[in-house]
């Protein structure tokens, strides 16, 4: 993501769903129905046993990029079930989800290591995506830009501005994973422009280039209303990117 990154961001993000089998005949109808175009980044991230299937299944297209779902913090070593960043690398991503709510709240995932996964992921050679977001409490406190803020600082706590700046940010608030309930367009335009606010604390100028992209329970009806919200610039889907026709209706709407 070294071009022009607020070009819209469409981040595919299976969870534990399609194993070799099913991702590669995925991958085929979705590349026989998506066009190459070079106006907005599309990434799809499988589970790790899938991910060098849709690497190799993809081939030429190098319009549709692979991301990992999760690294651990260390490169190698006694860590069984976990997946280095130099692994996934090797298997053909270029991409890695850091700190997706899931991570956090199923599997305890703090920020310390949420700051430790972006780092090794840089380190890589992957573009971290920074995953944040506040629970159903804390919003219904006032505590939602607290939450988010915390988690985005601490999360890029360990790069420099030059890495900070060539990445990505999801803002996903857990109440709206895989809820069905969806923050309002003008709910994620608040949150994301305080993203921007502090990236631009921590980088400046730089901090414009910076895709920021909603995730929770976006689905091809509500997508392009999401799309259209001031400082949304891109859109992280889990049950949605499953299907080839609205995964690809997804990718296709129009960009302010």
């Amino acid at each position: 993501m070294s071009t022009a990154l607020r070009r819209p961001v469409f981040v595919a993000n299976w969870k534990m769903n399609y194993g070799p089998t099913e991702a590669r005949a995925f991958v085929a109808g979705f590349a026989a129905k998506w066009s190459p175009r070079d106006d907005r980044t599309i990434i799809i991230c499988p589970p790790a046993i899938s991910l060098t299937t849709v690497a190799h299944a993809l081939g030429a297209r190098t319009d549709i990029a692979v991301g990992v779902q999760n690294v651990w913090t260390e490169e190698k070593g006694a860590f069984t079930g976990e997946t280095s960043a130099p692994m996934a690398r090797d298997a053909g991503a270029s991409f890695a989800l850091v700190g997706h709510s899931e991570r956090r709240h199923l599997f305890g995932e703090t920020d310390a290591q949420a700051a430790a996964k972006c780092a090794v992921a840089a380190n890589a050679g992957l573009t971290p995506v920074l995953c944040v977001g506040e629970m159903l409490a804390q919003r219904e406190s006032g505590g939602t830009m607290d939450c988010v803020l915390r988690q985005l600082r601490a999360g890029l706590s360990s790069l420099d501005e030059s890495t900070i700046a060539s990445m990505a940010i999801a803002y996903e608030p857990c109440w709206a994973i895989g809820t069905g309930k969806t923050a309002t367009p003008d709910d994620a335009s608040e949150v994301h422009t305080k993203i921007r606010d502090a990236l631009r604390e921590l980088v400046g100028d730089a901090a414009h280039e910076i895709p920021i992209l909603y995730g929770g329970s976006v689905n091809a009806k509500n997508a392009a209303a999401l799309m259209a919200a001031t400082h949304v610039d891109g859109l992280l889907v889990g049950g949605a990117s499953l299907d080839v026709e609205s995964w690809a209706a997804i990718c296709g709407i129009a960009y302010p």
